[in-house]
């Protein structure tokens, strides 16, 4: 038996350790985005998983590989992590207060590209299982890690990487790339994440940029043709226009509802730490502002590119115009299909000039909030954070959680070392060192508990 004192014991005396060993691992640039650094990375992770007893592969996948390893334990159970290795590009750089590939500790914090997303986690969860390891030489069940490099561009391959694997990612439960509190100091559990479309929609008008005094009553601006193009997808209401868009969709639960009315309101907590006056649509909090922000789906311009943007002024009519656009999707929406709405919705608009280049997504995956997984993690969680935690149905992000749910029949649940303070995909990304501590005492309760059930 596992004696969870000693465990902690461990935690809290090679804390250091582990920080520095995450350090190292964050000092590693693995921007997927620029394909900087990402198979000496994939080395890096396999060798920390070698220095832990667990048996590793890289695998290719058509882009950047993906690491398998696998440990036997005491116990039948098998628990697969799942983790990713790439991070969010550093720009702008300008706005970093440490450089972002050179981890530094300050306030309580550590502060680099990647330490909370995702790199921070996977350490957290190798300091857990160093400190089952240092007191008995098996581990309570046996452990599994998958760890990708394109979560941060869509997981482009991991879903058919999945599929293709069955027998080698079997397993009884998972635990997801994350977790962590909320604004509160709460643990949470969320049960799904939304599905996710990712496009870019380009145009083009002419060979090059002309004079705008040249071209500016007579050639087609190509900035423009987007502009009206973009402004085809949505009513001012917030309604997406695309014909077809939420017939798919499944509403939530009674049980659903249950839960999110369970949850704080959020309301105040986010106008004050993004600035904003109000919400969309005229929400105002409570169950409907909860439910609208998870369970419906969003078309968001999350870029443009056109012509001029730099200092002072340049008189130039634009000759190609590109915008970068996701979709968040919810149960039962699909990706493919969505692609194939928007260009029909396009070509029927007038716009059939526009093109589309999928650049990812999978579709919405969900988790029972009653399977007994899901149980056992928020019971270990009590011990450690001194108060239950709490489940929320759905979260509004996105990852390839429903390859896991649907290829490999698994609960996967969420716990992690994150709050909401992170700065995740932002500059001065970070994480607090006391919810790395306990994010690895977390991790290992929950390995104790699930091999000795």
């Amino acid at each position: 038996m596992t004696n969870l004192k000693q465990v902690d014991a461990y935690l809290e005396t090679h804390l250091q350790e582990s920080l520095t060993e995450l350090g190292d691992l964050c000092a590693q640039p693995s921007v997927a985005a620029q394909a900087w650094g990402m198979e000496e990375t994939a080395q890096t992770v396999a060798q920390m998983l070698q220095k832990r007893g667990f048996a590793v592969e890289i695998k290719e996948t058509g882009g950047f590989p993906v690491v398998l390893a696998e440990r036997q334990g005491r116990g039948d159970k098998t628990l697969l992590f799942y983790n990713h290795y790439d991070v969010q590009p550093v720009e702008p750089l300008d706005l970093w207060d440490s450089p972002p590939f050179e981890p530094e500790q300050r306030d309580g914090k550590m502060y680099a590209r990647g330490v909370s997303d995702d790199k921070g986690h996977f350490v957290s969860r190798l300091f857990a299982i160093d400190a089952l390891l240092k007191q008995n030489e098996e581990l309570p069940c046996n452990v599994k890690f998958i760890l990708e490099g394109e979560e941060e561009i869509g997981s482009i391959h991991l879903p058919d990487f999945v599929k293709a694997h069955t027998e080698e990612l079997a397993a009884d439960a998972c635990v997801w790339e994350f977790g962590g509190v909320d604004y509160r100091g709460v643990p949470m559990q969320y049960l799904g994440l939304r599905g996710i479309c990712y496009v870019e929609l380009s145009v083009e008008t002419a060979n090059s940029d002309v004079h705008s005094g040249l071209g500016g009553s007579i050639f087609p601006n190509a900035a423009w043709r987007l502009v009206w193009a973009l402004n085809a997808l949505k009513d001012e209401d917030e309604r997406i226009r695309i014909p077809g868009f939420y017939d798919p969709i499944i509403p939530p639960t009674e049980r659903d509802k249950e839960l999110l009315a369970a949850l704080p309101p959020v309301a105040e907590e986010y106008k004050e730490r993004y600035g904003l006056d109000h919400f969309l649509k005229g929400l105002t909090g409570g169950l409907e502002l909860r439910t609208a922000a998870v369970f419906e789906p969003t078309c968001t311009i999350c870029g443009l590119t056109s012509g001029y943007q730099g200092k002072g002024s340049k008189t130039v009519l634009p000759a190609k115009a590109s915008a970068k656009v996701d979709f968040r999707l919810v149960p039962e929406q699909t990706p493919s299909e969505v692609v194939q709405q928007l260009r029909a919705h396009l070509d029927a608009e007038g716009f059939s000039d526009v093109e589309i280049e999928f650049l990812g997504g999978g579709p919405a995956g969900r988790t029972d909030p009653d399977d007994p997984f899901v149980e056992l993690v928020v019971d270990t969680a009590k011990e450690v954070y001194g108060i239950p935690m709490e489940l929320d149905p759905m979260g509004g992000g996105s990852g390839p959680n429903h390859a896991f749910v649907h290829y490999l029949n698994l609960p996967v649940v969420t716990a992690g070392i994150g709050h909401p303070g992170s700065n995740a995909h932002a500059p001065n990304e970070n994480i607090r060192l006391d919810l790395y501590l306990k994010g690895a005492q977390h991790i290992a309760r929950i390995l104790t508990a699930f091999g000795e059930e």
